[in-house]
């Protein structure tokens, strides 16, 4: 066994396998300590795989369905934020539109368009992924998927079905320049993990002319 493959510290790797790769120790027990409107909590005990097969250690999982960002850009290069009403932050935070997974089965693009349409009021005419997360890896299994979206459209509020509610219900919205966007991100102005993550990748695909980036039906790795 090399010393890659036993995992010590001595391991060598390259620029070649910074690469994130699925991996699934061991859960000799779990058990659901709660389960919530959106998210359920499972303790699992999990076997290290360290040379000793007795050591078992308690884990809490934050089991989540899953979401979706959107960064819309528009023509003139400022990207479009809406500010809501975040009770456990206590924070009103600027964010992208985002929602969660919660139609099982509909695809990861469908439901980014239909959140711009409600929480934004724009269509776009073109969309790419952006970037994939795990935000909470150390206790959510949440997965989400920011998508890049141009060549927005707004559309008239008599043509949206759709009625916002709660945090929702009064949302302001503002074009921001992604310069200054990436400026507010850096100078701890734009805290949402969704708005800031996909305000510097938007910035870094723009220097790269938005060359590779992935169709919006590309597997999640």
């Amino acid at each position: 066994m090399t010393a890659e493959e036993s995992g010590g510290a001595s391991a060598v790797l390259g620029v070649e396998d910074v690469r994130d790769r699925p991996e699934r120790w061991e859960v000799v027990q779990a058990s659901r300590e709660y389960r919530g409107r959106v998210f359920t909590v499972r303790r699992d005990a999990v076997r290290m795989p360290n040379g000793d097969a007795t050591e078992i250690v308690q884990r809490d999982v934050v089991e989540h369905p899953g979401s979706v960002g959107i960064l819309a850009v528009d023509a003139a290069d400022r990207v479009l934020l809406i500010r809501q009403y975040r009770h456990p932050a206590g924070y009103l935070l600027w964010e992208a539109p985002a929602g969660l997974r919660d139609v099982p089965g509909e695809p990861l693009h469908v439901l980014a368009a239909r959140e711009l349409l409600e929480e934004a009021g724009y269509r776009a005419g073109r969309w790419d992924v952006l970037v994939d997360l795990f935000p909470s890896s150390g206790m959510s299994d949440e997965r989400v998927r920011i998508f890049l979206a141009r060549d927005p459209e707004e559309v008239p509020a008599d043509e949206i079905d759709f009625r916002r509610v709660h945090e929702e219900a009064d949302m302001p919205l503002v074009w921001v320049p992604l310069d200054e966007a990436v400026r507010k991100v850096l100078a701890g102005e734009i805290h949402n993990m969704i708005a800031a993550t996909g305000i510097l990748a938007v910035h870094a695909a723009r220097a790269r002319g938005y060359r590779g980036l992935r169709p919006v039906d590309a597997p999640e790795g």
